[in-house]
């Protein structure tokens, strides 16, 4: 059985009374693996987001469907993470290397999502984040010739 054929194969003329036996039968086998491919896709996914996919008689106007939905949501957890990574300010309730590993994962998370941010812009945006009392660490950075990475920006608070 052919279960992806409506995934690879454009949909076929809706036989009429003068097709032939072939036609109809190609036909019968798409309509059989369009039926069954979205069966399988919809019992895979959770109802509480099934419920927010429009339906589609046709398993590629479906899988388009999915596809929006989630672009939606990658915009919302982009828009979401730059606004949590903004408004962070160390505030000494956890160390300051934890600081910087959660600004570090907010990052990546960033990228996988197509927004990039230079090393050394993040490792300014840390520093610009830190309290006044990491002053000292502040102009060490800034009288240092040398850009530090995230790791050297983490070795540095260890010291």
């Amino acid at each position: 059985m052919d279960l992806d054929l409506a995934l690879r194969v454009d949909e076929p003329m809706v036989p009429t009374k003068s097709s032939t036996q072939t036609q109809k039968a190609s036909y019968e086998r798409w309509e059989r693996s369009n039926c069954l491919s979205l069966m399988f896709i919809k019992s895979s996914i959770g109802k509480s987001i099934r419920g927010s996919i429009s339906e589609c008689a046709k398993v590629k106007e479906y899988l388009k469907a999915i596809e929006q939905q989630f672009e939606t949501s990658d915009k919302a957890l982009a828009s979401t993470l730059m606004t949590k990574m903004c408004s962070m300010k160390f505030n000494g309730t956890k160390g300051v290397r934890e600081h910087i590993m959660e600004m570090r994962d907010i990052v990546a998370q960033l990228k996988s999502l197509e927004i990039e941010m230079s090393e050394s812009f993040l490792v300014h945006f840390i520093l610009n984040s830190l309290p006044s009392k990491y002053g000292p660490f502040k102009i060490s950075y800034n009288t240092h010739k040398e850009k530090w990475s995230i790791n050297e920006l983490l070795t540095m608070c260890v010291q």
